[in-house]
């Protein structure tokens, strides 16, 4: 499932965005959820990684989506996980992280999340490419990267294997490299 873009709508001078999939909502956090992550937060890494994605917001301001940490709930409103994209690289490369809540594990929410925020990044202008990396033992990320359609880079980040997925088209048309799999 691609996920749609399910409205657009002004909160302050920037424009929230929502992608509804079939269980899913996946929105870019406000400022305030951000904070309030922050605050709640008990892992010193989780929370150095939240605050560098908030100062990436207020640096950038009108690139929210792609510094924010995007909120990933049922659509019944339970928050199950969350995803973000790393900024946005002057080559066009984007760089997705993500995760899901231990309890919910298992059940292809990773996968149905970065495929659907995947579809829509490469969909936006400037685009040309969604890279991850994850660490060497976590088989299961490297599962839900490949079910997304990426394929791996040949070269080992900090944390371990990077993986990339492209979009090419022609006259506007989108074609995927590699066929999304749910």
């Amino acid at each position: 499932m691609s996920g749609r873009m399910a409205r657009a709508i002004r909160s302050g001078e920037r424009i929230e965005k929502m992608i509804e999939t079939k269980r899913q909502r996946i929105y870019p956090a406000t400022r305030e959820q951000m904070e309030a992550f922050i605050g709640s937060e008990t892992d010193a890494e989780l929370k150095k990684a939240y605050t560098e994605m908030l100062e990436g917001c207020l640096r950038n301001p009108d690139q929210w989506e792609w510094y924010a940490m995007w909120m990933i709930e049922l659509r019944v409103g339970t928050h199950i996980g969350d995803l973000c994209f790393k900024g946005f690289g002057a080559n066009g490369v984007v760089e997705i992280g993500y995760g899901i809540l231990e309890e919910y594990q298992g059940q292809g929410y990773a996968t149905e999340a970065v495929g659907a925020a995947v579809n829509w990044a490469l969909q936006q202008p400037g685009v040309t490419r969604v890279e991850a990396e994850t660490t060497l033992d976590n088989r299961a990320s490297q599962r839900v990267l490949e079910k997304c359609g990426f394929l791996p880079s040949g070269i080992f980040g900090e944390e371990g294997p990077r993986f990339f997925r492209v979009l090419e088209g022609k006259n506007g048309k989108i074609l995927w490299r590699t066929s999304l799999i749910l």
